[in-house]
């Protein structure tokens, strides 16, 4: 509706400009043929000649012919004039017939229907020129804007605001566009609130399965204190504590898992505190019951930081990975470095492809020998984030047999 408003008043302009143009065309040639148009020129050539005009000055501003009655082809020229039925009028000068003023009727007519012509031209070009913008407004309002609209909510989406409403005007062309975008926003919302409800739901889950852990655990540890108190076996004792000491971990690790209700495995917390550097060791001896670990050298009595909790996860994932995959042996070597102590366990078993080495400690990654072995493919890649959060760091390699040199820093 719009468009045919603005088309009908272009119309209703464009056709009044050209009825003043064609009327005023009209008043013009009217004016030519009226003797009292000649008869003001007279009297202005009169005044102007009083006033010391020459004679070539007063022919060019006024159109005309002088011939004076001195002119050797004064009665020539007044006869061919009289011929051609042109204006003819006496010219006087002190009371006193002095010549003739011949107007060419037709070449004024000419001149003046150039200069209307000219006029009509401008119009013309005024009028399409003010077509055009009126058109490009038009296609601004119809087209243009709609897209910058677009753009405008596309922009919006993309920065997460789903709220961001796009507006649909009546009699917009893009209406169906513009409708089938914003009902694509909405599902977006709609999906990220089904994301948000399943991450929550996930919390939920993962609390409630820790909280259920801690049941079981609590039980083990009461049997282990229980055994404690009747085990008179110097042996049996020490696999209690074991017992009991990994229990403690597992209700720790619970602990936190209820308190944090995890949503990613980053969420764990690392918390490095000044710690001895002797009980590492100790934390490798509480795991012999995986098989032979053997400590080739003391360790270098310092201060670390390290947490303690998660310095036992480390250790337990590598040793608990050397045994499972590799079935030997497992050799670990303390050394001592300026700013800190490397540890260096090593299997002998076969290790993985060293084209996969770079990736052990990636998310989810499970080398091509654990085939028919259960795992997740997450303990090397927590291994990594816990020893980055303690100032540490852990390098994989192969020598006749797969190695993990772990990094700790001195206080």
């Amino acid at each position: 509706m719009k468009i045919k408003y603005l088309a009908a008043a272009f119309t209703l302009f464009m056709a009044m400009i050209m009825a003043y143009f064609w009327v005023e065309t009209d008043r013009n040639e009217q004016t030519v043929l009226d003797m009292v148009y000649y008869n003001k020129e007279l009297k202005n050539i009169s005044r102007a000649a009083d006033t010391g005009m020459e004679r070539t000055d007063l022919e060019t501003e006024y159109d005309c012919s002088l011939l004076f009655l001195t002119d050797g082809d004064y009665k020539f020229k007044l006869n061919e004039a009289i011929s051609r039925g042109n204006v003819v009028l006496d010219y006087e000068k002190d009371g006193a017939i002095a010549g003739k003023i011949v107007w060419d009727r037709e070449n004024l007519l000419q001149n003046q229907w150039k200069q209307q012509m000219r006029k009509i031209s401008m119009a013309v070009c005024a009028l399409v020129l003010l077509g055009g913008w009126i058109l490009l407004a038009v296609v601004w309002y119809c087209f243009v804007r709609p897209f910058s609209t677009l753009k405008a909510f596309a922009a919006e989406i993309a920065k997460g605001n789903l709220d961001f409403p796009l507006p649909m005007e009546k009699g917009n062309f893009f209406g169906a566009f513009t409708e089938s975008f914003d009902i694509m926003r909405e599902e977006l919302r709609r999906a990220r609130e089904n994301e948000y409800l399943a991450n929550v739901s996930k919390k939920e889950l993962v609390a409630e399965l820790s909280h259920d852990i801690k049941t079981p655990v609590s039980a083990i540890k009461a049997v282990c204190e229980v055994l404690e108190v009747k085990e008179k076996n110097e042996d049996t004792l020490e696999k209690v504590g074991i017992i009991a000491a990994k229990a403690d971990t597992i209700d720790r690790l619970a602990g936190n898992m209820f308190h944090a209700t995890l949503e990613e495995l980053e969420v764990l917390k690392v918390e490095p505190v000044e710690e001895r550097s002797t009980l590492i060791p100790d934390m490798f001896k509480e795991l012999k019951y995986y098989g032979d670990i053997r400590l080739e050298n003391e360790i270098g009595e310092c201060l670390l930081w390290m947490d303690r909790l998660r310095m036992e996860q480390v250790i337990d994932n590598i040793v608990n990975n050397s045994f499972k995959y590799a079935g030997t042996s497992v050799n670990v070597r303390f050394q001592d470095e300026k700013d800190g102590i490397s540890i260096t366990i090593k299997d002998k078993g076969k290790g993985v492809p060293a084209e996969e080495l770079p990736l052990v400690t990636e998310k989810f990654f499970r080398g091509s020998n654990a085939a028919g072995e259960s795992g997740s493919g997450l303990g090397m890649y927590l291994v990594k984030s816990f020893m980055e959060k303690m100032h540490g760091g852990v390098e994989c390699f192969f020598d006749e047999g797969f190695g993990v040199t772990l990094f700790l820093k001195k206080v």
